[in-house]
Order: structure tokens, then C-alpha cells, then sequence
């Protein structure tokens, strides 16, 4: 079983288990790559702002970073640098996510635009999700393609 994820809208993290269903996105920018991934998909962060119902979503700040300096829509299909993994970690720490992802420094160089292999840990009183463990526990942070 197979769900691909180019027309959703927002971020998700794809938690790593067995489940029997595998998750693909286009990703890497214009180098429109399809990586799979096999575990449970959690939207996260993802709100409409009022008034103006425009989303309000980590995509919007992750799509502006891999668009602008320094990768300009190339998709950072190498890999990325321990600069990027900062940036991200900094964009998931203005919306509160930081305590329970972080960027998975062993998977620098499988990581790309839209899809950044993660860490997660589970916060007692206020996890996204729970009863995954063993923490920490790999997963994927994914969004729409900047194409």
C-alpha cells in the first residue's frame, strides 16, 4: 500500500513503524525526487489564519528557506549542512515543536527539500504523539514541494 502526498497541503511527519504503508512525496525542489517511507502519517502545526484564511504552517517558513539563500529552489538533493539542520530546527522551535523533533544530524546527507529525516521524542502532558516507543524514534518531516 502506497499514499502519495503531492497535493496535500501543510507539514506531517511520517513516525517510523511497521505498518504496512508506505508514504511518497515529490521532493528535492526542481529535481522533483519521490522517497518513500514506510510508517504513520501526523499532520502537525497546520492552521488557517483569521481573517484572511491563509495557512499558517512551518511549510510556509521551510518553503521560503530552501527557495532563498542558500539552495534557490535547487532542492538541496546532496544533502544538507549542519547550517540547514539548524535553520529548521530554529523554524520548528517558533511553533513549539523543538522539544519533540529535531533534526536527525546521522541523515544529513538522505535529507532534502521536503523531506528532513527527524528524531522524535515523546513530551509527557503534551505530545503530538504517544505510545511510538522506544524514543527517540526516526520518522520524516515532509511538506509540499517548492517546484
Amino acid at each position: 500500500m502506497k499514499i502519495t502526498l503531492y497535493e496535500s497541503v501543510g507539514t506531517a511527519i511520517i513516525i517510523s513503524c511497521k505498518s504496512g504503508v508506505i508514504y511518497s512525496n515529490q521532493t528535492g525542489g526542481t529535481a522533483c525526487l519521490q522517497p518513500e517511507y514506510e510508517g504513520v502519517l501526523i499532520p502537525i502545526a497546520n492552521t488557517i489564519g483569521i481573517p484572511d484564511l491563509n495557512l499558517v504552517s512551518p511549510e510556509n517558513e521551510l518553503e521560503n528557506y530552501f527557495t532563498g539563500h542558500p539552495w534557490f529552489g535547487v532542492g538541496a538533493t546532496r544533502g544538507l549542512s549542519e547550517d540547514d539542520a539548524r535553520a529548521i530546527e530554529a523554524i520548528l522551535k517558533e511553533y513549539a515543536l523543538d522539544d519533540q523533533i529535531s533534526v536527525d544530524r546521522s541523515m544529513l546527507r538522505q535529507s532534502h527539500e521536503a523531506w528532513i529525516h527527524i528524531n522524535i521524542v515523546e513530551v509527557e502532558g503534551r505530545s503530538l504523539f504517544n505510545g511510538f516507543g522506544p524514543y527517540p524514534r526516526k520518522g520524516v518531516l515532509t511538506w509540499q514541494n517548492s517546484d
